[in-house]
């Protein structure tokens, strides 16, 4: 099959540091390559893969400092991917909606996998009126607030084989991904302090976040327990969440998905995760970890957590979230979309 990825360009395919959806949009497009399928990977000029590459910009636009705004960048993409669309069996972009008034002719090639939060009051208009279009959700808790769309199922993310079980024998807790609100890096500094238990804190800082980290999480920094590391890439996160006791999710908001939650799980390390978006789809409350809804709660928990079997914890990854399972459910989309198939279904993880 002649595939087309379309990521976004913030981000390199794969992120050197943070980047979620970059991150999966890389597994997913080797393991197409890794099956024999022609993959054509759109996306920043310093990304790596075994597809061919199609250079929208040289680097990642995050890492120029000449770039302010990304909407002339993500314009300029879809112009490419429109002249050479004949070429592809399946168009699979992983941008949103910027495509969406481009290829509404052609639905029956294009899938889009919507991987950010879908309540915001502005996108029901807007997937009204492009109902027709075929979508992915990569939880079924994020459908929740979503009119009525062409959903083709329900995939969530998988890893490749890049993480390996941990022995879990650092003596501290983890907080990995982004210093924001909506992540609860305060909720996690008040769970170790009151647990007694050091936190390290690996996690990056948006310009738009800056503020809410120099007055909020800063100053709480300054405490013996509190490690802030910063922003990590993929090699060091063996020895970071494989040597912790458990993950912190502390999150207040309906997240999509959280990659974190099963990296933690491939190195066999338990997630105390606060209910909220899809966290009650992938923690198995006494296999991988808990679900609380309080620091209080979370730190009550702690003791059970962190007893249990890492083999176990790595087993469920193994069971539910590789990369090969996430790549057979998108071919097995790809091929309903090519036979004709691309009408509404129900949500099927």
């Amino acid at each position: 099959m002649k595939i087309a990825q379309i990521a976004p360009l913030i981000e390199s395919v794969p992120p050197t540091m943070y980047g979620g959806t970059e991150r999966v949009v890389s597994w997913l497009t080797e393991e197409l390559v890794r099956r024999g399928h022609q993959v054509t990977l759109f996306a920043s000029g310093d990304s790596r893969t075994a597809a061919e590459l199609v250079a929208v910009t040289p680097r990642a636009l995050r890492l120029d400092p000449h770039v302010r705004e990304s909407l002339p960048y993500n314009i300029m993409m879809m112009d490419q991917v429109a002249a050479r669309a004949g070429e592809f069996d399946v168009l699979h972009f992983h941008i949103d909606f910027f495509h969406y008034p481009l290829f509404r002719r052609t639905p029956h090639r294009v899938l889009t996998t919507l991987h950010g939060r879908l309540d915001l009051p502005d996108l029901q208009p807007f997937y009204r009126a492009f109902s027709e279009m075929p979508v992915v959700s990569i939880s079924n808790h994020q459908r929740l607030p979503m009119p009525s769309v062409n959903w083709m199922g329900t995939v969530y993310h998988g890893l490749p084989d890049i993480l390996r079980l941990g022995a879990g024998k650092g003596g501290y807790l983890a907080f990995l991904g982004r210093i924001a609100p909506e992540k609860g890096p305060e909720q996690a500094i008040a769970i170790a302090k009151r647990a007694g238990i050091p936190l390290k804190m690996a996690a990056k800082v948006d310009p738009v976040d800056r503020e809410y980290f120099e007055v909020r999480v800063r100053p709480l920094l300054d405490h013996p327990l509190i490690e802030f590391i910063g922003e990590i890439g993929d090699a060091r996160k063996q020895d970071f969440l494989g040597n912790a006791m458990a993950l912190l999710f502390p999150i207040d908001w309906p997240e999509p998905f959280g990659l974190v939650m099963i990296e933690a799980m491939a190195v066999g390390t338990p997630v105390i995760a606060f209910s909220c978006g899809s966290v009650s789809e992938i923690i198995e409350p006494g296999l991988t970890g808990c679900i609380v809804k309080t620091v209080e709660e979370a730190v009550a928990a702690l003791p059970e957590v962190v007893r249990l079997s890492r083999a176990a914890i790595r087993q469920s990854f193994e069971r539910r979230f590789t990369v090969e399972i996430m790549a057979a459910q998108y071919l097995a989309i790809y091929d309903r979309l090519v036979n004709g198939h691309a009408g509404l279904t129900q949500a099927a993880a």
